[in-house]
């Protein structure tokens, strides 16, 4: 059994993920929602800047648009501190479901591993 639902709650909602018999859910207030919509919408706009400049046809080149990706997001403080909290709040399975790009798969390791070493770093 697979499948999403999200449940609004008043004040947020509540995004649920089945995958087979484990169930994943998050609750986002309001706030958080927003703030992790808007995480997800410069990223996707940071990839489609960056597959100007790199091939999303090669393993390489998404690879680069990777790199790329987290090194702007690290040197940009305000982008940055907006990123780390959306994926407090949402999680990095959160931006799987939302990221839409050839390279996403490489991207989301990439956030992964940023944000683990921001946290250790904290």
């Amino acid at each position: 059994m697979a499948g999403d639902r999200n449940i609004n709650t008043g004040g947020g909602n509540y995004n649920e993920r089945i995958q087979g018999n484990y169930v994943q859910g998050n609750y986002y207030s309001a706030g958080e929602r927003q703030t992790f919509a808007e995480a997800v919408a410069e990223i996707q706009n940071l990839l489609v800047q960056l597959e100007q400049s790199y091939s999303t046809a090669t393993t390489a080149g998404k690879m680069a648009i990777a790199t790329e990706t987290i090194t702007q997001i690290d040197s940009n403080p305000t982008l940055s501190a907006r990123i780390l909290s959306a994926l407090k709040a949402g999680g990095i399975s959160a931006f799987e479901q939302f990221l839409n790009h050839p390279s996403a798969s490489f991207v989301i390791c990439a956030l992964e591993d940023w944000q683990k070493t921001k946290e250790t770093q904290a």
